[in-house]
């Protein structure tokens, strides 16, 4: 996930709110897949992550420290090889 699609992931809620719903704010971010960035005095004090993001985090972070990962990268820069957008898309299955 990179940091673009994290911010756009991105909701607030104040230290108050946090405490008196806490399981509440956790199944809303859940099920819109979003997490929560905690304020008291509009200050920030810490991130609500639902499971699934925070997993999903991971995924990425574990992904970024492979070697196998890496080099792929690495190949693919080196790679004269290129592709149009159309190309691209219907690899990605997207329309």
């Amino acid at each position: 996930m990179t940091q673009e699609q994290l911010i756009k992931r991105e909701k607030f809620t104040s230290i108050q709110a946090a405490q008196a719903g806490l399981t509440s704010i956790l199944i809303k971010a859940q099920k819109g897949g979003f997490f929560y960035r905690v304020l008291r005095n509009n200050q920030p004090l810490g991130v609500l992550l639902p499971n699934k993001v925070w997993e999903s985090i991971l995924e990425d972070l574990e992904a970024i420290n492979s070697p196998s990962y890496l080099k792929s990268i690495e190949e693919a820069r080196n790679s004269k090889e290129l592709y149009t957008v159309d190309q691209v898309k219907k690899e990605l299955n997207l329309k």
